[in-house]
């Protein structure tokens, strides 16, 4: 009843006949199932849109401009989601404090030293100065050759300035990766060539770095190295190291079957040591695949980037046995390459800002293990990180600013400044 009532209302001059075909025409009827699908929203034509005098179909969504309204889309799927993004922050959170309030009384004793920094001499700073800006140098150059560039200066400012944001927000690696991605799309280098340098420099510097402590295992067998007491010792350690870690890099990337044995081993001893956890397999092929992609994205300037990564850890490591040295502090070189490893490796701890905290736990107590004073552990601990951590904020600061006067700002999407929408 109510239906002949709306159809009369609808259409009055028509027969009761009429009325009801001319309903059924308008709203046609849909199967039960359809009420289940994602619901269409058809946005009106505008009054002054010209008509070629021809009607759509009654019900046809995609002649009528109906565009899609999935969940996702819809206004209450994001509310839904958002408490639990909140949530997840929330936990981050608690857990970067909790990380911190763990490791601040080690921390607060590496910044209590800071007095005593005054009575080191001018000649180690500079050196330490001149070793870390090798060690930037370094990482430029191999980006800029997977990224086949041929300037450096965007890649020198994403690069610090991804290195400043990650030391300064949990998950840092992460964050830093993000940020110079869209400054290097905004320079203008193609996402693909930034997507997949980035990839290969990544996965080459994190192999060469895996591969330090491997340097140490002579010295743990037959008698840790002689430990250099001055700055010409030092750099002719370093040296040593860079002969020996480049030559074996370039084997393991000529040579897959190196790569294969090296991942059978590895695998093999992780099952041996940790056998109640399911076993590891297909440790070989994945590094073999990485090879192939490290070598596709650098091609024949591999040899190139190969040096260059080797310097990049090697200039670094010197920085700390520099600041031992320049504390009076004479440990052997293997111990503190051991060291090294450990606190890089704890600097990758995504909990607290470039592994604030955690690094200085791990490489004072460390550096004691190797035989060095818990003062000047401390000490030589507070100057590494000065410029390994602390100078890269100013630094990264500088170069954003450069970058986005340089290249401008580009927009939310991390498209280039001036691109085509």
């Amino acid at each position: 009843m109510a239906g002949g009532v709306v159809r009369s209302v609808l259409y009055p001059d028509a027969t009761p006949a009429t009325r009801r075909r001319r309903a059924v025409a308008a709203f046609p009827a849909r199967p039960a199932h359809a009420y289940a699908e994602p619901m269409t929203r058809t946005p009106s034509r505008p009054v002054d849109e010209p008509s070629d005098g021809r009607e759509a179909p009654a019900g046809d969504a995609a002649a009528d401009g109906a565009v899609p309204v999935t969940a996702d889309a819809a206004p209450g799927g994001t509310r839904a989601r958002l408490p639990a993004r909140i949530a997840k922050r929330a936990v981050m959170l608690g857990i970067t404090g909790v990380s911190l309030y763990l490791v601040f009384p080690t921390l607060m004793s590496v910044l209590g030293s800071a007095p005593e920094v005054a009575t080191i001499r001018l000649r180690w700073f500079f050196a330490m100065a001149v070793l870390q800006v090798g060690s930037v140098f370094c990482q430029v150059e191999l980006q800029r050759i997977a990224l086949r560039s041929d300037t450096r200066l965007p890649v020198l400012t994403s690069l610090l300035a991804g290195a400043a944001f990650g030391r300064v927000v949990p998950g840092g690696a992460a964050a830093a990766a993000t940020i110079q991605y869209g400054m290097l799309v905004r320079a203008g280098i193609p996402t693909a060539a930034v997507a997949s340098g980035l990839t290969a420099a990544s996965l080459l510097t994190f192999g060469a770095l895996v591969s330090l402590p491997l340097l140490a295992v002579p010295g743990m067998l037959f008698g840790s190295f002689a430990a250099p007491r001055d700055l010409e010792r030092v750099l002719w350690l370093g040296i040593g190291l860079f002969v020996v870690l480049a030559g074996a890099g370039a084997v393991v990337l000529t040579h897959e079957r190196v790569v294969r044995w090296a991942g059978r081993v590895a695998q093999r001893v992780r099952n041996r040591v940790l056998r109640r956890r399911p076993p590891l397999t297909g440790l070989p092929d994945r590094l073999a695949e990485e090879r192939r992609v490290i070598l596709g994205v650098l091609g024949d300037r591999w040899r190139q980037a190969l040096l260059v990564t080797v310097g990049r850890w090697l200039l670094d490591y010197l920085t700390l046995y520099a600041a031992l040295a320049a504390v009076g502090s004479h440990p052997p070189a293997t111990l503190v390459l051991l060291a090294y490893c450990t606190s890089q490796i704890l600097g990758q701890v995504p909990v607290t800002p470039g592994g604030l905290g955690f690094v200085e736990a791990g490489l004072t107590g460390t550096l004691a293990l190797a035989g060095v004073g818990a003062g000047d552990a401390v000490l030589a601990t507070l100057l590494y990180r000065l410029f390994a951590y602390w100078l890269y904020l100013p630094a990264g600061l500088v170069a954003a600013v450069v970058h986005a006067h340089r290249y401008g700002r580009g927009d939310a999407e991390g498209e280039p400044a001036g691109a085509a929408p």
